[in-house]
């Protein structure tokens, strides 16, 4: 895998929100992933597929050992999230700022169809600086569609460059609010705030889509590479993968030993 080029600056933290999702709020059957009676995760944020395979693998909806083909010919599991390809993966994301109208989309299917399942949608900050996600928020806040929820991961930076750089996307709170969502803003590296965002959300009585706005750090959990300056693609050398994942580790211990 450490020959492989992928967008791996915000996989450790994403990973963990995308596992915290399916563990903490998703109703599923490993086995049926795509029944009918299940929420829906989607995740917008193609290029961070990684991530999700992570989780799905947490969620036994795919092997580990598939995990050896990431991003190889024929593999199930391409470097830019594929619904065709992969068991549980609900959306193509290769096309940033189509995730929430999906969304959208769904949530009115599944009001009409009189299901109480919910979609979950994880999208980026630079997906803010697409119309079709205002589009979307507008028509969700209209629609009153309280059951959508949508994660937005403000982890600062794009291809270009600074995310507030490219294109200013704050005050977000009040962007949201405006366009009648329920809005939490938490430290998306924080997993216990996170969880208690999750529950808020899904507690909340009001008629209206929920957002939760995570402001993350980049290559959190690996001292040597948050310290480096970011870029859409952050490499690391063969020579350095026995150090990062033995601080991840690390950090995952800490971690399980403060939510026990």
């Amino acid at each position: 895998m450490g020959e492989r080029t992928t967008t791996l600056a915000n996989a450790p933290s994403l990973e963990e929100r995308a596992w915290r999702i399916r563990r903490n709020a998703l109703r599923y059957r490993p086995e049926e992933p795509y029944a009918e009676d299940r929420d829906r995760f989607l995740l917008s944020i193609g290029h961070y597929a990684i991530a999700l395979y992570a989780a799905l693998i947490e969620a036994e909806i795919i092997p580990e050992a598939e995990l050896e083909t990431y991003g190889s010919d024929d593999s199930r599991l391409p470097m830019s999230g594929m619904a065709a390809y992969t068991p549980g993966m609900e959306i193509s994301g290769g096309s940033l700022g189509i995730g929430l109208g999906i969304a959208v989309g769904m949530c009115l299917g599944l009001k009409r169809k009189g299901s109480d399942r919910r979609v979950y949608n994880l999208m980026s900050d630079g997906e803010l600086n697409e119309g079709p996600t205002w589009e979307a928020a507008m028509s969700a806040g209209h629609w009153k569609l309280d059951n959508l929820v949508c994660l937005i991961d403000v982890n600062r930076m794009q291809a270009d460059g600074v995310s507030t750089g490219v294109l200013n996307f704050e005050p977000l709170h009040d962007k949201w609010h405006a366009f009648g969502w329920h809005v939490q803003r938490v430290d998306g590296n924080d997993i216990g705030a996170l969880v208690q965002a999750f529950d808020a959300a899904r507690a909340l009585a009001e008629p209206k889509p929920r957002v939760i706005i995570c402001d993350t750090k980049m290559a959190k959990g690996v001292p040597f590479l948050e310290a480096r300056d970011k870029s859409h693609f952050l490499r690391v050398e063969q020579h350095e993968w026995a150090e990062a994942i033995e601080a991840l580790e690390a950090g995952a211990a800490r971690e399980a030993g403060r939510m026990s």
